[in-house]
């Protein structure tokens, strides 16, 4: 899968990630994946849900995988953050 694929989701509101997909969907891409980590897990939740309930109807949700991330801060500590996946296709 490219990168121009993948849409990260972070701290915007939820319409701006949904207007991304849509207008890749439109723009003839047929799978897209929402990545997220940490808090912003159920926004990606959120814009997977309005783009398939809201705006195109024939949407499916491919796969769905969670992970866990170590991230390192700039003090050097270590913790873990939930990532995940979810992989939206269109029906041709």
């Amino acid at each position: 899968m490219s990168e121009e694929n993948v849409v990260y989701i972070g701290n915007k509101p939820v319409m701006n990630y949904v207007l991304a997909v849509v207008t890749q969907m439109n723009s003839g891409i047929s799978q897209i994946t929402l990545k997220a980590r940490g808090r912003a897990i159920s926004r990606a939740v959120d814009v997977a849900e309005i783009v398939r309930n809201k705006f195109i109807n024939d949407m499916n949700l491919g796969s769905i995988e969670i992970s866990t991330e170590e991230i390192t801060s700039r003090e050097g500590t270590k913790s873990n953050v939930s990532a995940i996946e979810i992989q939206l296709i269109k029906e041709k």
